[in-house]
């Protein structure tokens, strides 16, 4: 009898480790649609998708440096940076749009050049290297702003408006950019080469070295590649408002670092992954957006919002702990 009972305590177990958080994840959608009528109507589900399309991005980033083995806690100041140089561009200096975009995305790998001179060259840890980036970083934007002030351009060309307010075919092109980020990321971590060598940096960077891996190099172009992605987002964010605001990406780190710790919990090996990112950045979407139409205080949600966010996290490293 002991026995059936063990081996039925280790099946559950073995269960909850693989599916526990999906099976949270379907509670939870089962939980919103019968508690507000209006969660499951097309235009909800699209509001959900593309409000977490910033969010993917920089998890996406954030994902990356993961895998690697590291942290970023500067994937916000990587977001603020891209909008800020695309917005001084076009405002002081008359950049074309495209331009300005280009010269965004360079704003945010100079965040990623520091990172990984930090942790290349000076041997910093990923996490102390990061959060003095953050610190620079956030003193850089309150110097440059007088104080932390936002940089209006209300001229922005309304080609570079339409990265946060366009569409294709009804889709908004928001989600479009997300989801071509998304097939990138995709397809170089998952399938290449390059991604195989990144997991293999994550997984034992000794192990890596001997096998002939340029692991300082592969170190420093995630962190340059993550880092230029974020900036991708922070332009989305800019083209919306038609303004850089400082500090206005760490209100995405948090969420960045949940949806990858979640992705990671879905996968068999407990590996931070592109398509388990995907599903960690939708969770959370889906809770704010419930948590919305339930119509609750601001303060009662953001409170119910952090005790679910800390539960997912909690969750996530049970789960690979378990393995």
């Amino acid at each position: 009898m002991s026995l059936v009972t063990e081996t039925n305590s280790t099946t559950m177990r073995n269960f909850l480790v693989r599916y526990g958080f999906l099976v949270i994840i379907a509670a939870f959608f089962a939980f919103f649609s019968l508690y507000t009528g209006s969660f499951l109507s097309g235009t909800n589900l699209l509001n959900i998708i593309e409000g977490s399309s910033i969010l993917l991005i920089l998890a996406l980033g954030m994902t990356l440096v993961v895998a690697l083995g590291g942290i970023d806690l500067s994937v916000g100041i990587a977001f603020d940076m891209g909008a800020a140089f695309a917005i001084v561009a076009m405002k002081d200096f008359n950049a074309a749009w495209y331009v300005a975009i280009m010269i965004g995305i360079g704003g945010g790998a100079i965040v990623g050049l520091l990172n990984a001179f930090l942790v290349v060259k000076l041997s910093v840890s990923p996490f102390l290297a990061t959060l003095g980036t953050f610190f620079i970083g956030s003193s850089v934007q309150r110097i440059f702003t007088g104080g932390g002030g936002p940089i209006s351009h209300r001229r922005a060309p309304m080609e570079y408006r339409n990265l946060a307010i366009g569409d294709v075919f009804g889709i908004p092109s928001e989600v479009i950019i997300a989801a071509v980020v998304l097939i990138i990321y995709f397809v170089f971590l998952e399938w290449s080469i390059f991604g195989k060598r990144i997991h293999a940096i994550g997984l034992q960077k000794t192990a890596a070295l001997v096998a002939g891996i340029k692991v300082n190099k592969y170190v420093a172009l995630g962190f340059i590649i993550a880092a230029a992605t974020c900036a991708i987002g922070g332009m989305i964010g800019s083209a919306n408002l038609r303004m850089f605001t400082p500090l206005a990406g760490f209100s995405y780190l948090l969420d960045a670092i949940a949806a990858v710790f979640i992705g990671a919990s879905i996968h068999p090996h407990g590996r931070p992954n592109v398509p388990g990112t995907l599903i960690g950045v939708l969770f959370l979407g889906m809770v704010a957006n419930g948590l919305n139409l339930m119509g609750l205080d601001f303060n009662t949600k953001d409170a119910l919002s952090g005790l679910i966010l800390v539960g997912a996290l909690a969750i996530a490293v049970a789960q690979k702990r378990w393995r």
